[in-house]
């Protein structure tokens, strides 16, 4: 082979072990860097092919197509102006010499430089062909760019065998393999030098694995060294396996979403993935089975198994081992026995916390700091229970039922529970309430309080859930925001954007169900509900203008949403221009949507833009039309137009028929194009004048019920 032939490239760096949640990333980030620098240096076609692998303990690439020298190069590299690089002899100066040298140009004299204009004035160019980077020179730059690029969660530092050099990576690197076909490439990382052997699986592999090829590299690995190299073959094994030991016991794995991100960090935690069945006492299934389905995926990443037809846990769970034996006992007798404590004090914490009514752990709230700025948990209850009887009392539920759902639900944060699993908070304070005989209405308001949104209509059933829901993110919107604590860049440490994004979905369902009443005669709209929850606070807690703010945030929020939802942008920014009732945005949208469809739009949206530009010029308040001053023909039409338009539109969008106001006024066009064309708006008489603008400021309020068409304008 010669050194300009193309040949498969592996890279593989073997370390401790990565951190499992960042694992698939990293792998996917190493592949990519080293192929993107390998064709910056022109080592790599642009049709070349990378594969990432990745392991608890190694990253790896296979590159199809890699070079072992890049051809040479044609350059052109602009110096600096010719007033600067040559002195009146046409000679080098100082600074041109010095930038030459620095470029690895010094041999170039003043006759080998071109000068061109570069559009503001002529400067100084060396031109010419440098030769092409060799695959060792290539891969280092690769090698040093995708360590350093490496989404990485935290950064360790470890010394070297050396012990003085000292090295930044995210575990401790052993070994590192850079094969060009049959050849090693000389590179180093990390006090490493490239070689071709690595280490296999750490207890089902005793000798290092000679490596022969970049394409023998995924069989030998598992054949020799008992490891699965893809991460998304792992991860496919794992399912395989997972979904035929359900078959054999007659078991599921369940719906949740949890499920899917276990698999995701067993396929990261194992090189050679074996699925194994254990078993628990049937005695804990009388603990909650929240409680034992979080302590097996989150402490022993364990996959319970449920009922397929009645749904309810079992007490049988799946195991994902590293080890492949012949009798894998010893592991499943293991695994059952460390969980066995762990079940155990669940049902002990669980057996506890019901000796003392949720109720009574009220008072004891009074301890525990919600924030330094607006007191304790207990004065947070308070303010909820203020906020939800206002909204109880506007839309029509049990003031009572609700104000009881506000007085427990964080009751049960200083339970042994929550205090072992805070994940599992409002969903013990239901079952907590459930056995002290609470209502029905108060034990789903607990158990639905911290979902990230409402996904159904609400009915008189759940009511006081969607409620108790509103209230908890009006009150943390209003208050964090208050002291100052709004979300900055990636930052949001009180889930303040998805607390809005709740808030939104709870005002579609509330909606949806009914219960926010007509257009005419709204019961709640998001700036009656901030202000209900600002009275809730103690004067001077809150900044002055939260309300603005977060009103302004929450209408911001919800732009992005809909627009990452497929929404047309120009269409969304329309609606939520007006900020119209978060109840009325989806509808809106549509009706906006079909206008900009009609071939009277653009005409129309037009207009309103201009409109709007005339209005700002007016001198003083604009009065009621005069019929008297209007002289053109043209006007004449416009205001006869707008008299027959305006209440047949403003009956259809009071009726919430969008679609059918904004097709109402579409036709309109015809006499706003007569209009514009011809009629002088700013007359030089006063009076004239004003009554135009008097006569467009009633058209563009007209226009712009349902959203403001002028940002349609192309």
């Amino acid at each position: 082979m010669t050194p300009n032939e193309s040949r498969s490239l592996l890279v593989e760096l073997q370390t401790e072990e990565l951190p499992p949640k960042a694992l698939n990333n990293m792998g996917q980030a190493f592949a990519d860097g080293l192929l993107k620098t390998l064709r910056e240096h022109h080592l790599a076609a642009d049709d070349a092919s990378v594969t990432a692998y990745a392991t608890p303990r190694r990253l790896a690439a296979l590159i199809s197509g890699v070079k072992g020298q890049a051809d040479d190069q044609a350059f052109s590299e602009k110096l600096m102006p010719v007033k600067i690089g040559l002195d009146a002899d046409g000679n080098l100066t100082p600074a041109l010499s010095k930038r030459l040298e620095s470029k690895g140009l010094g041999h170039l004299s003043a006759q080998d430089l071109h000068v061109e204009s570069d559009g503001k004035q002529d400067c100084l160019f060396a031109k010419g062909m440098a030769k092409g980077a060799s695959l060792a020179e290539g891969l280092q730059a690769a090698l040093d760019y995708s360590i350093t690029h490496l989404p990485i969660p935290k950064v360790m530092r470890y010394q070297l065998a050396d012990g003085v050099t000292s090295v930044r990576f995210v575990r401790p690197a052993h070994s590192l393999i850079a094969l060009w076909g049959d050849d090693v490439v000389e590179v180093n990382t990390l006090g490493l030098t490239a070689g071709r052997s690595t280490k296999g699986h750490r207890f089902m592999c005793e000798n290092r694995i000679t490596i022969q090829s970049p394409e023998s590299y995924v069989s030998q690995l598992e054949n020799e060294g008992k490891v699965i190299a893809s991460y998304a073959d792992r991860r496919a094994r794992i399912e395989a396996q997972l979904q035929a030991a359900c078959a054999h016991l007659d078991a599921s794995l369940g719906t949740d979403p949890e499920v899917v991100e276990l698999l995701d960090e067993v396929t990261a935690l194992v090189e050679h993935p074996t699925v194994y069945v254990g078993q628990f006492d049937p005695i804990f299934l009388e603990v909650p089975p929240e409680c034992l389905i979080l302590t097996m995926r989150l402490n022993q990443r364990y996959f319970p198994l449920f009922d397929p037809k009645q749904g309810s846990l079992t007490n049988r769970f799946l195991i994902v081992s590293n080890m492949e034996l012949a009798d894998p006992s010893n592991i499943v007798s293991g695994n059952e026995k460390v969980i066995l404590p762990r079940l155990a004090d669940a049902r002990f914490f669980f057996e506890t916390d019901r000796k003392q009514p949720l109720e009574e752990r009220v008072a004891s709230l009074e301890n525990s700091v919600y924030h330094n700025k607006l007191g304790s948990q207990r004065k947070r209850i308070e303010r909820m229970r203020s906020i939800i009887r206002t909204l109880a009392e506007r839309l029509g539920a049990d003031v009572n039922v609700a104000d009881r759902a506000a007085l427990l639900a964080k009751a049960d944060l200083n339970t042994n529970m929550v205090g072992e699993f805070p994940e599992l908070q409002g969903v013990m304070g239901a079952y907590y309430a459930a056995a002290d005989g609470e209502d029905a209405s108060v034990i789903e308001a607990l158990r639905n309080q911290y979902q990230h949104r409402l996904n159904g209509a609400v009915t008189d059933a759940n009511l006081i859930s969607a409620l108790l829901f509103l209230t908890e993110r009006a009150e943390t919107l209003v208050g964090i925001w208050g002291i100052g604590l709004a979300p900055t860049g990636e930052r949001d440490p009180y889930a303040l954007r998805r607390a809005a994004l709740g808030l939104i979905s709870a005002f579609e369902q509330l909606e949806a169900g009914g219960y926010l009443g007509d257009i005419a005669q709204s019961k709640l709209n998001l700036t009656e509900l901030l202000h209900i929850a600002a009275q809730s606070f103690e004067e001077g807690e809150l900044a002055a203008t939260t309300l603005a703010e977060v009103q302004d945030f929450i209408y911001e929020r919800y732009k992005n949403q809909l627009v990452a939802n497929g929404h047309d942008r120009n269409v969304v920014e329309a609606v939520l221009a007006q900020q119209p009732p978060l109840q009325q945005v989806q509808a809106r949208i549509q009706a906006c949507s079909e206008f900009a469809a009609l071939p009277e739009s653009q005409s129309l949206a037009s207009a309103n833009k201009r409109i709007g530009n005339l209005l700002r010029k007016a001198e003083s308040e604009l009065n009621e039309v005069q019929a008297s001053l209007l002289a053109e023909p043209a006007e004449q039409a416009l205001a006869a137009c707008i008299e027959q338009l305006a209440p047949v539109a403003e009956s259809q969008f009071l009726a919430g028929e969008f679609s059918a106001s904004l097709a109402t006024l579409a036709k309109a066009k015809e006499p706003v194009d007569n209009f514009f064309a011809d009629v002088m708006v700013m007359a030089e008489d006063p009076a004239v004048r004003n009554n135009r603008l008097a006569l467009l400021q009633k058209l563009h309020q007209l226009m712009n019920q349902v959203a403001d068409i002028s940002r349609l304008a192309a």
